[in-house]
């Protein structure tokens, strides 16, 4: 055994991941690579050929390098876990009007569970990913996230429900590294083909992006149960007839298919009334945010009126805010208004680079001083 220690590494067959598992096996770790199948395109009724990392391609990418360089490689297969939660949890949000955050809740839940579970089966002491994003232990003991080096590829914002038994088994080697950087690493390592590879950035298990259709597909009788709703201004005057209120996102314009004459936006949405409110940019303005289901990691908790900055969505830069506990979760109070605050997505909250936790938004609101 390596004396630097046995790593499980998580390769999806794209650069990241290579670059990650060759960096630690250079670097005198002993490596063991898994590649997770989580969906198959099929289940979906979609006819597009499946692309990113669920696709044999990428899973033959994986291996070849492992075998290339002389570590082992095995493929695990997570659908049955990946469906129960991931694809119900997504599904049922939208369903209650909510915008889920898929990979948040994969992440938390399935992935890193099941890597930790086969890594104790095979003896390594960790498991490494190629997310940018950095995990260090802070003087008071706890393990942290902080932001990755390349703010452009940061992925902090999707880690916030690790809780501190994952965070201390896991390594993120390319915290450290711009992108860049990363590319040329795949191009030195033998792997150019990996600098030219496209990214996806769609939900793994909807192809297409179309989020709408999977819906449709999932749910028997989907349409019939929401069809024939009613979009309405914020005193309750009928617009027009929408598609069913599942099929649209706070802070949406586009696709709405009405005729205002001028921009609208989704500010809210009942789903026990099947409607869906419209209203003025301004409209979606708050200030403050009822959060639940949360995960501490930099700290144990928050004092009250704590200063963080915190994001309501993945490419959000994030806005300064106190935080305060509350009965029923946590609550921020912002600053500056903010716009089109999701509920069902993550609110995480940073202190510097550092995350301090986060939890999913339960709404919002704009409360006048």
């Amino acid at each position: 055994m390596s004396r630097k220690g046995k790593v499980l590494v998580a390769m999806s067959g794209g650069i990241d991941s290579t670059v990650t598992a060759l960096m630690l096996h250079h670097e005198g770790y002993e490596v063991i690579g898994i590649t997770m199948k989580t969906w198959d395109y099929a289940s979906s009724g979609s006819s597009t050929k499946e692309t990113g990392c669920c696709n044999i391609d990428s899973f033959n990418d994986a291996r070849q390098a492992a075998v290339h360089h002389g570590f082992p490689h095995f493929i695990l297969d997570i659908r049955e876990e990946f469906g129960d939660f991931v694809i119900e949890n997504f599904v049922d949000e939208y369903i209650a009007g909510r915008t889920p955050n898929p990979c948040v809740m994969c992440n938390t839940h399935i992935k890193w569970r099941a890597l930790l579970k086969r890594a104790k089966a095979l003896d390594c002491e960790f498991i490494a990913t190629g997310h940018y994003a950095e995990i260090r232990q802070h003087s008071n003991g706890r393990y942290m996230i902080s932001k990755g080096l390349d703010e452009t590829k940061d992925q902090s914002y999707v880690l916030w429900g690790l809780d501190q038994e994952l965070l201390s088994k896991t390594m993120l080697p390319l915290g450290g590294y711009h992108k860049t950087a990363i590319r040329q690493m795949a191009i030195d390592m033998g792997y150019p083909e990996l600098a030219k590879k496209s990214e996806s950035y769609e939900i793994c298990f909807v192809p297409d992006n179309d989020y709408r259709g999977f819906l449709k597909n999932r749910v028997t009788g989907l349409e019939e149960r929401v069809a024939g709703g009613w979009f309405v201004d914020k005193t309750g005057k009928k617009l027009g007839q929408h598609k069913g209120y599942p099929f649209y996102t706070i802070g949406q314009r586009k696709g709405l298919e009405l005729a205002m004459g001028r921009p609208v936006y989704v500010t809210e949405i009942h789903p026990d009334t099947n409607t869906v409110v419209l209203g003025e940019e301004t409209d979606l303005e708050q200030n403050d945010m009822l959060i639940g289901k949360l995960n501490w990691i930099k700290y144990e908790g928050i004092t009250d009126g704590m200063e963080a900055v915190t994001r309501i969505r993945y490419k959000d830069k994030g806005a300064l805010s106190n935080l305060y506990n509350a009965d029923n979760g946590l609550r921020a109070r912002f600053y500056e208004n903010v716009k089109s605050i999701a509920p069902g997505q993550s609110a995480v909250f940073y202190e510097g680079n550092d995350v301090i936790g986060g939890g999913i938004i339960q709404r919002g609101e704009l409360i006048l001083s």
